[in-house]
């Protein structure tokens, strides 16, 4: 399987190009479906869920202009990844006894907030590359949940006090980036 750019995945999408479609379909539909099943769903769960990113990312190409920072797979599956977890809370939250009263969210907020749920990753992934090296490495995992110890002897910290003191003052850097961004206060 041929990995293209991701302008190539845009703009075919962008004009209705059947071929690309397929593409995008053949080459990342399976990614997701593993996930999703993985994830207590089903392969018609799966194609659901890539079918309203796609209409999602048509919509949104067709009101502004946007680039991908990471990869168009990546963007994809994350996106993806953000549905389906959301979908998951709030069948959790439905309960049997009153399932029509939950459902009162209609379709197109939810596709709202799954666009501004997308574009604040997209914030998050574009201050995260703009911190030191150091930082990107040890916020990386600290969210891959590796114990202080073990990041201690990973990247030659004197103590794991100050691993803490390290992870606290990059996640700082990173909210302030955000937070001064003037995407975050739209």
């Amino acid at each position: 399987m041929q990995r293209h750019s991701n302008s190539y995945y845009l703009e075919g999408l962008k004009k209705g190009s059947d071929a690309i479609l397929l593409e995008i379909y053949d080459d990342f539909l399976p990614l997701v479906k593993r996930f999703v099943t993985r994830e207590k769903g089903t392969d018609s769960d799966a194609e659901d869920v890539f079918n309203q990113v796609l209409m999602q990312l048509y919509a949104r190409m067709k009101v502004k202009e946007f680039d991908i920072q990471s990869t168009f797979e990546g963007y994809l599956f994350t996106a993806c990844k953000n549905i389906w977890r959301r979908e998951l809370n709030k069948k959790s939250r439905m309960r049997v006894t009153n399932q029509a009263f939950h459902e009162q969210v209609s379709a197109t907020e939810d596709g709202a907030r799954a666009i501004l749920e997308q574009e604040k990753w997209e914030l998050f992934e574009e201050k995260f590359t703009e911190l030191s090296d150091n930082c990107k490495e040890i916020l990386k995992l600290h969210l891959d949940k590796v114990s202080g110890r073990e990041i201690m002897e990973r990247l030659g910290y004197a103590s794991e006090t100050t691993v803490r003191q390290r992870i606290f003052k990059c996640k700082s850097s990173l909210v302030k980036k955000i937070k001064t961004d003037l995407r975050y206060r739209a």
